[in-house]
């Protein structure tokens, strides 16, 4: 059976005044199974390209916090909410060094899987 699920991409804004991003992760939630993950990759060479003096231990630790909020392992009250209510607050608008995409949507029968595909074909590098 398949199911509706949505997901944002997770993008290191170096310098907001630029306006440039780079994608280092992705968050995929999919409440009729319950599921809210993330996953991440930071290709540090091509965000310095971006900005030699980016904060790289700030976007690490930042990147962990959101992972943690989504899988429940983060101490922060954040943990208290709901799947549904963590994924809004996650993809809400920011201005800081870590924002998401438009939320999009699709259908799946592994939420697992298709974090998966997601992760490789839109935060990996080309090959």
């Amino acid at each position: 059976m398949s199911h509706v699920f949505e997901y944002a991409l997770l993008r290191a804004v170096p310098r907001q005044d630029r306006g440039e991003f780079m994608n280092v992760g992705v968050l995929l939630y999919c409440s009729a199974v319950d599921f809210l993950r993330c996953k991440t990759h930071v290709d540090e060479d091509r965000l310095r390209a971006l900005d030699p003096r980016i904060d790289l231990e700030l976007l690490h630790d930042s990147l962990k916090l959101w992972c943690g909020a989504c899988d429940g392992s983060t101490e922060a009250q954040v943990r208290e909410t709901s799947l549904g209510q963590r994924f809004r607050w996650l993809t809400a608008p920011r201005s800081t060094l870590l924002q998401t995409s438009p939320t999009h949507t699709g259908r799946t029968t592994s939420p697992e899987r298709d974090l998966d595909r997601l992760w490789r074909t839109l935060v990996l590098p080309p090959e």
